[in-house]
């Protein structure tokens, strides 16, 4: 007990005690940033690495992407929580019980654990403590502490009040003011240290220290540790330090190593040899002192819950931040170890500090920087030329020997410095300066003559000497690239070269001399290049265009094994020859966590060794533990967070969370059948990677399988966005890489889309008997057109014939008609004879009567004869008339026959009257016909009337025509 009393009694002595140099990153997070409230009372961690805060505004949820809030019902803080195997998430609040689960759609949704305590212990407090081991659930309010096992609720009462619960090698432990420190055997709570053995202190952890004993912090009593239930308390040299600096929350974060999470001191890290490792406060990043609670994730890394905000220390990450001065405000330019010590220059000024090198890390030197009085102002470069430092100023020179400065020269500006010669101790050396170069001869260790070399007047910033040409190249910033050759004595240029775009470099601007490989190469806006002596030129050179390809460099260093070190726009990489890629005898690694950090344009990386790399930045320095770095390839995963339908309200269909048998999976449980309406097929999908320290060097790539041929390229974009998907089923995949080529599995998440109204079986099968109808309809149609055609084309043959019929009718009733006519003409030829007759007899009764009047008959034979031919042709009338007749009953269809068959009555006379009635012929001309008067013709006309009983009413033409049929 007293050897392990005096092991801790050393670690506390830290009121002298020096924090180390490197300072991991840290990642601050405001309450604007999670959007909750302002305290945080405990952190936490899934099975999925997501990260868990308790904050004053409910549970809030971080993927590495995005924060979520999950508030309690009641609105009210949350105290603590843990999360069992299950997933589920069981918190504690004010007056609020229960757990946090996902619902099917992998929701988290709150689920109220009141109601299984007895009504009368349901008036809760603030829950500060929660413990699970196994299958019980401890939780602890000031008054009493709940024990949830199998469904059931038992209650600890207080003999004063419950200060603390907590679990130690699956041991519960808790704090009663009155009873002091206890554990919980067998269903009671039996007594480990009474009150006064520990200062009736306020205890805030029981962490295990030993193999049988345990380290206790307390609120502002001190540490105090445990051994066979005997109590001892730390003692410190600074008695005012606990009561200050009171401790909130400790934990145990190694073997060696413990946090200590204090109200006005940030964080502490002791290890078991009495050292304190790190002292992160605000001046090291944090963005308050006054911490609540501190986690470790799954990584190693540490997570602050602060008073206002959350804080992420990479506690585990290989690279860290060396500020040399106290204010974090200057730049790094050029870095060196000599002598046990590390000098760094700086925009104001030179720094420095001594190594013990307990760690071959430097970054855990624990020493402080101390300032160059000697040397003010710029630096620009160091270099390590026969064991002697050399300093490039603004002002000048410096040479800095067994911690003794002295001034080299007092001339406007030295860039850097470069031996004439390629072993060691070097007795030639060039400055490069603002105005030149500078030869310094160096003799038993002296540096003798000093001047400057004429005839150059040109800002020499990059140099290197050809040890195989005796020449020395030098770049300029916007001329080109500079050969130089001095005579033997070094006293004046015997050849300058100018080489620009035309001798074969891609441009005169952006190109950086160095040595790589033991060959002097142009770094240039189009890769590498390298001079030919045959053709005096500049090409690409044929060895590291396969590696650089036409990449924009704008620095190059080699390193001791072999390794090429380069800067490319801003971004830091490396290629690593012992890092083989597929096909390759090299790997290029970027470190994406320092991009833009680099001081552009003054780019200055040293690497001393493996552990040690140093990078100048914008704001100190960059130390890269490089080995580290490649071995800490830890286990790279993604979460797929959230999937939604664009466009919907509440329209989240996956939460995060994926169920298997009651319990948080981490894949799609394959009985799961995810089927969407054909209106919510545009979705979106959200998805992060919980590597924390690495979140700059992580990209994804997806596939949407169904709809995706390939996999995307590569992109640090953590979303993405499908729009009017066909129906169908998919499958979205997933997947991670960092920087280091290491590869996530792909997570899955399957769902299919299913067809429109207009697109199912059921509508084809309508739509199969709608066609069917509508086939049948045509036949239908068809049919009836045809029929109709046939019907049609029957008609028109029909049709046809009747006109065909019709037009021989024509045909022959034109012949009739022509007959007719002719028969016309022919009676009208009868007619004129009977007419002419008929005045022949006219005149004949005419001659007579006057013969009658005055003479004697007997007296005039010869008249008589005359008058006896006359009457002959009068006879001859009746032959005439039966001619007409017959004729006109051919000619009018038996006009004169019919009408005497009906009417047998009539006489010749009436016949007569009858055919020239036919005829159309007018009373006049009837009378000239028959020798009457008109009058004995209209008689006649009556008479006939008479017998055929037709009134005068009657056109007797008309009557005639109907009762012959004519």
């Amino acid at each position: 007990m007293k050897q392990t009393s005096i092991i801790f009694f050393i670690i506390f002595l830290i009121g002298n005690a020096q924090a180390q140099i490197g300072i991991p990153e840290i990642k601050n997070f405001s309450s604007v940033d999670y959007k909750g409230g302002t305290q945080n009372w405990e952190i936490g961690q899934d099975k999925s690495k997501v990260m868990y805060f308790a904050n004053n505004e409910g549970l809030i949820t971080y993927n590495g992407k995005y924060w979520n809030i999950f508030p309690l019902p009641n609105k009210t803080v949350v105290r603590s929580f843990k999360i069992d195997e299950d997933g589920k998430i069981y918190v504690g609040g004010q007056d609020e019980i229960g757990y946090f689960f996902p619902n099917n759609n992998g929701v988290l949704k709150y689920y109220s654990l009141k109601n299984l305590i007895p009504k009368s212990e349901r008036q809760l407090e603030d829950i500060w403590d929660i413990v699970i081991l196994e299958n019980e659930i401890y939780f602890r309010t000031n008054s009493k502490i709940l024990l949830l096992k199998n469904g059931v609720f038992s209650i600890f009462k207080s003999d004063a009040s419950w200060e603390f619960l907590g679990i130690v090698n699956n041991q519960i432990y808790a704090q009663d003011i009155a009873r002091g420190l206890l554990v919980f055997k067998n269903n009671t709570w039996e007594s480990v240290a009474f009150p006064n053995k520990f200062e009736n202190a306020s205890i805030t952890a029981v962490l295990p220290f030993g193999v049988d004993s345990l380290l206790m912090t307390s609120k502002k009593n001190g540490i105090f540790l445990i051994y066979n239930n005997d109590v001892s308390k730390i003692k410190s040299e600074d008695q005012s330090f606990f009561s200050d600096n009171r401790i909130y929350d400790a934990i145990k974060i190694s073997k060696e190593l413990y946090a200590f999470a204090t109200v006005s001191s940030g964080c502490l890290i002791v290890n078991k040899s009495g050292r304190i490792v790190q002292k992160l406060t605000s001046s090291e990043g944090l963005q308050k002192n006054n911490l609540r609670c501190i986690f470790q994730d799954r990584n190693q890394n540490l997570w602050l819950g602060l008073d206002d905000g959350i804080d992420f220390v990479a506690f585990n990450n290989a690279i860290k931040y060396i500020y040399p001065d106290k204010t974090k405000q200057t730049s790094s330019y050029a870095t060196k170890i000599i002598d046990n010590k590390l000098y760094v220059g700086t925009s104001n000024g030179l720094f420095y500090s001594n190594l013990n090198f307990q760690n071959k890390d430097i970054s855990y030197s624990n020493q402080p920087f101390l300032e160059t009085p000697s040397i003010q102002g710029q630096i620009w470069n160091l270099n390590i030329l026969n064991h002697k430092l050399l300093v490039s100023n603004e002002e000048g020179a410096y040479e800095i020997s067994n911690s003794k400065v002295k001034s080299l020269y007092r001339l406007p500006g030295t860039w850097m410095f470069e031996p004439l010669s390629a072993y060691s101790p070097c007795k030639e050396i060039v400055a490069g300066t603002y105005n030149g170069l500078v030869f310094l001869n160096c003799l038993n260790g002296q540096f003798l003559d000093k001047r400057e070399i004429p005839n150059i007047n040109e800002s020499i910033r990059f140099l290197v000497y050809d040890t195989s040409t005796d020449a020395i190249w030098a770049s300029h910033p916007y001329r080109g690239i500079y050969k130089f050759k001095l005579n033997s004595s070094k006293t004046e240029i015997t050849e300058k070269q100018l080489f620009t775009y035309k001798n074969g470099l891609p441009s005169s601007l952006g190109n950086y001399v160095a040595r790589i490989k033991n060959r002097i190469v142009v770094a240039s806006i189009k890769g590498i290049y390298e001079f030919e002596e045959q053709t005096q030129k500049f090409v690409s050179s044929k060895i590291f265009k396969p590696i650089f390809g036409d990449m924009n460099i704008q620095y190059l260093k080699e390193d001791q094994y072999g390794n090429i070190w380069f800067v490319s726009n801003k971004h830091v990489g490396v290629v690593d020859f012992k890092r083989k890629e597929k096909g390759k005898d090299f790997s290029i690694i970027y470190f994406s966590e320092l991009t833009s950090k680099v001081l552009a344009g003054f780019e200055n990386i040293y690497p001393y060794d493996q552990q040690n790399v140093f990078i100048g930045a914008n704001k100190g320095l960059i130390h890269i533990n490089y080995l580290n770095y490649v071995k800490n390839i830890k286990p790279l995963n993604v979460n797929l967070t959230q999937v939604k339908i664009s466009g919907e309200k509440d329209s989240i269909l996956f939460g995060g969370y994926f169920l298997s048998k009651n319990q948080v999976s981490e894949k799609q449980d394959d009985n799961q059948k995810i089927s969407l309406a054909h209106q919510f097929n545009s979705l979106h999908f959200e998805y992060s990677s919980t590597l924390y320290e690495q979140q700059n060097n992580i990209e994804f790539s997806y596939r949407l399988s169904g709809f995706d041929n390939k996999w995307s390229n590569w992109n640090a974009k953590s979303e993405k966005d499908y729009t009017n998907l066909p129906p169908g089923k998919y499958e979205f995949c997933v997947k991670a890489r960092n920087n280091l080529g290491s590869e996530s599995g792909a997570v899955t998440y399957k769902f299919s889309i299913a067809p429109a109204w207009y697109q199912t079986w059921i509508f084809y099968l309508l739509c199969f008997f709608i066609i069917c109808f509508f086939i049948y309809l045509l036949i239908q149609r068809q049919k009836r057109k045809h029929l109709k055609e046939q019907d049609y084309l029957r008609k028109t043959h029909l049709l046809e014939i009747e006109l065909n019929e019709k037009e021989i009718v024509k045909l022959r009733n034109d012949k009739l008609e022509a007959d007719v006519n002719f028969k016309n003409k022919e009676l009208a030829t009868a007619t004129m004879h009977l007419m002419q007759r008929g005045k022949l007899i006219l005149k004949i009764k005419e001659e007579l009567l006057p013969i009658v009047k005055t003479e004697n008959i007997e007296e005039s034979p010869e008249e008589f004869r005359k008058i006896l031919s006359l009457i002959k042709h009068a006879e001859r009338a009746d032959s005439d008339w039966e001619h007409f007749s017959v004729h006109f009953d051919h000619v009018h269809a038996n006009f004169l026959s019919k009408l005497k068959e009906q009417i047998p009555s009539l006489s010749a006379n009436d016949l007569k009257l009858c055919a020239y009635l036919k005829m159309n012929l007018t009373s006049k001309e009837i009378a000239q016909l028959m020798s009457v008067t008109v009058r004995a013709v209209e008689v006649s006309r009556y008479r006939l009337r008479k017998k055929l009983y037709v009134s005068t009413d009657t056109n007797l033409f008309n009557y005639l025509m109907e009762i012959t049929g004519n």
